[in-house]
């Protein structure tokens, strides 16, 4: 009997510091899922803010208003801004046709951020290093078309903006694009962490679940 009350806490000093451990593991890939989700979540407020509060408008001051659905001038005639229709563009040089292909990209990634966050969701409850991978690949998705989108309407109109006049709008999609960079990293640094902390299962198998002491 003596020997048992002995036995015990030297057994449990040998089992605490894995049972830490582990609890350590686990709390870090909890973490690195509520960044992934907190960085979704500010993602879309910025393209929230830019494509619909802001209305796509990259430049929007008292003398110019130019963006996805807007490319409004100063008239010194009339004094006033004027709004440019697409057969004016063409004569400026501006292609329609790269235009659109920007406002599609742009908008299509503001599509896949509105219902992104509920993936990022769903696999955290699933937990499943398969759909993390899918979730890195759609996150270089949106940030290759909002990328090549931004990229493109600003080679159209880069005889008519001057860097210094770039507004809200713009500021956000820049934000954007950094918050998607974060989220790559973060999701890449959760697939590193659950390969070296599960190299054969699932990163949360539920045999990992229960610590015999």
């Amino acid at each position: 009997m003596h020997a048992q009350s002995l036995s015990l806490p030297w057994r449990l000093r040998h089992r605490l510091p894995w049972g830490r451990s582990v609890f350590l593991m686990m709390c870090t890939g909890h973490l690195l899922c509520t960044l992934t989700f907190l960085e979704a979540a500010g993602a879309l407020a910025l393209m929230l803010y830019a494509l619909l509060w802001e209305a796509g408008n990259l430049v929007n001051l008292p003398n110019k208003r130019i963006g996805f659905y807007n490319f409004c001038l100063w008239n010194e005639t009339v004094r006033e801004l004027q709004c440019l229709e697409y057969r004016h563009l063409q004569v400026m040089g501006i292609s329609l046709p790269g235009i659109v292909l920007a406002r599609v990209c742009v908008y299509s990634c503001l599509v896949f951020s509105i219902f992104y966050p509920l993936f990022v969701a769903h696999v955290k409850c699933m937990k499943d290093t398969k759909d993390w991978k899918v979730i890195l690949i759609i996150l270089v998705i949106k940030m290759m078309i909002l990328s090549g989108g931004l990229g493109t309407f600003l080679f159209q109109t880069s005889h008519w903006i001057h860097p210094f006049e770039f507004t809200g709008g713009f500021l956000a999609l820049l934000g954007t694009q950094t918050l998607l960079l974060l989220q790559i990293l973060t999701a890449s640094m959760y697939l590193s962490w659950a390969k070296h902390r599960y190299p054969c299962q699932s990163p949360f198998p539920e045999e990992a679940m229960s610590i015999e002491i």
